[in-house]
């Protein structure tokens, strides 16, 4: 099995956390745009080759892993919706990262305002939800953590109004599979 990605993505860090935690044996594959354009049909990371199948979506590769370590993925569909809410803002997120990167800004979209303002709002709804502070972690709780990892790391936003979330990712960084993925420092 070969999972490809990069270090710095917080869809890749999930997945190989979930590798971390299974004990599954799995080969990270470093992987840049351009190969990632050219392997995957997403052309975006991660993606998990396993003999004849291949996984293009880090959900897709999460169930797959958890299942095939006989965990489940997703207790209820509370926590789907909240895995969900957090793909969202991580998703616009993302977004206004890579736009940014290419010269396009809040100030000249009311569109990206709006997707600004999901970052706001969703972080804000999730600082509210009952949360772990300690092991063991649920994949919506990983992938929280995942992304406000991100979002520190690339200087996204502050967490510092929201105490909740605050707490879960100091937990988090205390939780070795999360602690042994994190990006290297810029």
């Amino acid at each position: 099995m070969e999972l490809y990605g990069s270090y710095t993505s917080p869809f890749v860090r999930h997945c190989r956390i979930a590798l971390a935690e299974s004990g599954l044996d799995c080969e990270f594959v470093e992987t840049d745009r351009a190969a990632s354009a050219e392997k995957s049909p997403t052309k975006k990371v991660p993606f998990l080759r396993d003999d004849t199948l291949t996984l293009t979506d880090s959900t897709s590769i999460l169930k797959y892993i958890r299942e095939k370590s006989g965990r489940v993925f997703l207790e209820d569909v509370a926590e789907y919706d909240a895995f969900c809410l957090v793909n969202t803002s991580l998703d616009a997120c993302v977004n206004l990262f890579f736009l940014e990167l290419d010269g396009i800004t809040t100030d000249r979209s009311d569109y990206l305002k709006r997707q600004k303002a999901r970052v706001e709002s969703t972080l804000s709804e999730l600082n509210t939800m009952a949360l772990a502070h300690q092991a063991p972690f649920n994949d919506m709780e990983l992938r929280l953590g995942c992304y406000l990892a991100w979002g520190l790391y690339r200087q996204r936003f502050s967490i510092h109004a929201y105490d909740n979330l605050t707490h879960m990712l100091q937990a988090l960084n205390n939780y070795e599979p999360f602690r042994d993925t994190a990006p290297p420092r810029l």
